[in-house]
């Protein structure tokens, strides 16, 4: 568990098959019962897909469902958005409104980073953050992140 308040987690990667399906905007049926905005945008997993053609490690592409260990329920989705670069890795990650405010999204970036680091190939990781979204701003911020303006 992560040393921030909230919901055990755990990060479970999807399948192609799932991928394929949310691609496609396919209902999945596994996660039915999933909260609206839980599982990862069809463009998240078209981008994986894509990468996992041209040889991209399943690792660093395909999206992990953030799932509350013990339920199951599925709060969100988290991810490296490609192999590292020079060292450098970008996540992304997103909770469902529902799920929000309860230490979900730092558990699961504190996880991708602890992730990241035993991958040996990082030695920063980075989150593209639109300015108006403190929320997500705060959880990086309490993770070490700092800002950056390029």
């Amino acid at each position: 568990m992560s040393q921030f308040e909230g919901v055990e987690i755990d990060l479970i990667p999807l399948s192609a098959d799932e991928l394929r399906r949310l691609a496609s905007g396919e209902s999945v049926h596994d996660f039915a019962s999933a909260p609206a905005g839980a599982l990862p945008p069809p463009h998240v997993a078209a981008r994986a897909l894509s990468q996992l053609e041209t040889g991209t490690p399943a690792f660093w592409c395909v999206p992990f469902l953030i799932v509350a260990r013990g339920s199951g329920v599925v709060l969100g989705g988290c991810t490296f958005k490609g192999a590292p670069v020079n060292g450098c890795a970008e996540i992304g990650y997103g909770v469902a409104k529902s799920m929000r405010g309860r230490g979900v999204a730092t558990s699961a970036v504190e996880q991708l980073l602890n992730l990241s680091t035993a991958s040996g190939n990082v030695q920063l990781v980075v989150a593209d953050i639109l300015p108006d979204n403190t929320a997500s701003s705060k959880v990086v911020s309490r993770l070490g992140f700092t800002r950056s303006h390029t």
